[in-house]
């Protein structure tokens, strides 16, 4: 009886677990997004990155290589900024944790879940040539019109 209660236990905790990871990946839908327009204009995306990052062109390429998906280069070197970790090892993290969600990468990496770097995050990504076709479709661009259409 106590292993089938260990059992249940364990088994509600994965349950749990699961579903928040899925929860969780529901905040970054958004990057779906950056990987469709990249992959529809990829020097661009290269460009808009090392523009973003103030990076050259070998280490956009370097973080490329390493992700599955153009959009996880911005999140791998988003979440570097955010936590001042140096690339390379933001990039490991990725690597050894990549299935487990972007929350989670962040949060191990020092962001704290309710903290504005956190929201931001959730909010969407910052990248200014992707802003019109991205963030206004959400309401969620940076550019203020006061009042003015």
């Amino acid at each position: 009886m106590k292993n089938l209660k260990k059992l249940f236990i364990v088994s509600f905790l994965f349950l749990v677990i699961s579903l928040s990871t899925i929860v969780s990946a529901g905040d970054f839908d958004w990057i779906e997004n950056i990987n469709i327009q990249a992959q529809a204009d990829l020097s661009g995306f290269k460009a808009t990155l090392a523009t973003r990052f103030k990076i050259g062109d070998v280490q956009v390429n370097a973080v490329l290589s390493n992700v599955q998906n153009p959009a996880d280069a911005y999140m791998v070197l988003r979440l570097g900024e955010m936590s001042s970790k140096p690339t390379d090892y933001v990039i490991e993290q990725y690597k050894s944790g990549k299935n487990k969600g972007w929350g989670v990468l962040a949060q191990s990496l020092g962001i704290k879940p309710g903290s504005k770097e956190f929201k931001a995050l959730k909010l969407g990504h910052d990248l200014q040539s992707y802003n019109s076709k991205n963030n206004n479709a959400k309401g969620n661009s940076k550019e203020k019109t006061h009042g003015k259409k």
